[in-house]
């Protein structure tokens, strides 16, 4: 589905469900907060929600989203399997439903003797066993899960497990912004009819104050009148690629972000292609 300005508002899956290319992410978005800001991206628009177990604010973001009234037939609602949760047994038993325990009270995230985060690499490493339990989830009476999917594969483990899946990942979430664009990763998708989600799209913690600052990326908001944020946003889905934006930009300021859609050809470097910047009518 395309707007007039040409850029999608949904990728089509290989299921043919539709997810949206624009998420809010909840990344780093403070308890106390983040229930106010996915209420609000709600009702700007926003029907993609990207959460993780780890962040440790899923009880509040799925308050949110409960008390928006939207149904629930109309959200995209993105959870993880955090690295200390790859046993078979644990794709079920693990609260992936907004960090809730079966009491209904946020569950405590794996810790060894320390209070350290446990990852068992092992497992990390045999994911193919922990998708075999992954799979068994979709499409089972009374289960959350539509569609599965993975994060931060690169092309080695990404063809090792479309090689042994029974159930292909939807998406393949992974870091992605102008100074970390992926192009060898993109096109490799883009290639082999998979897709992609970018996180961190305006970059990671202070890199972020260095792409914006980027005086490319200034020099063609100036000329199009819309903010650096903007054009990095309508660069990626101009890519093919999901992009989540994030509301918790520190200096930045704390706005949802929105990106508009009419479509304006420029150059961007010279390892891109015409990048097309979103004039937004309507909301999203």
């Amino acid at each position: 589905m395309s707007l007039s300005g040409g850029l999608p508002t949904y990728f089509k899956l290989f299921t043919g469900a539709l997810i949206p290319s624009l998420g809010f992410g909840t990344w780093q978005a403070a308890k106390g907060q983040v229930g106010n800001a996915v209420a609000h991206a709600l009702r700007t628009g926003y029907r993609h929600i990207n959460c993780a177990y780890i962040y440790g604010n899923e009880a509040e973001v799925g308050a949110a989203i409960r008390d928006s009234g939207i149904p629930r037939s109309e959200l995209w609602i993105t959870g993880k399997l955090w690295n200390g949760y790859h046993r078979p047994e644990d794709g079920e038993a693990m609260p992936v439903a907004f960090g809730l325990g079966a009491d209904g009270k946020p569950g405590d995230r794996p810790k060894d003797k320390d209070g350290n985060l446990v990852v068992d690499y092992a497992l990390t490493e045999d994911y193919v066993t922990t998708w075999r339990a992954m799979e068994a989830l979709v499409g089972t009476g009374g289960s959350s899960a539509r569609h599965i999917g993975i994060s931060s594969f690169n092309i080695r483990k990404w063809k090792h497990l479309l090689s042994q899946a029974k159930v292909q990942p939807a998406v393949n979430q992974v870091e992605m912004n102008f100074h970390w664009p992926q192009h060898g990763l993109v096109q490799w998708a883009k290639e082999n009819g998979q897709l992609l989600e970018a996180y961190s799209p305006l970059g990671s913690g202070e890199r972020a104050k260095v792409i914006l600052a980027d005086p490319i990326i200034n020099e063609i908001a100036t000329k199009h009148g819309v903010g650096p944020s903007r054009i990095l946003l309508s660069w990626q889905i101009q890519r093919g690629n999901v992009v989540l934006a994030m509301d918790w930009l520190g200096s930045f300021g704390k706005k949802i972000l929105h990106i508009w859609y009419t479509s304006i050809s420029c150059n961007f470097r010279s390892n891109t292609k015409g990048l097309q910047i979103c004039s937004r009518p309507k909301h999203f």
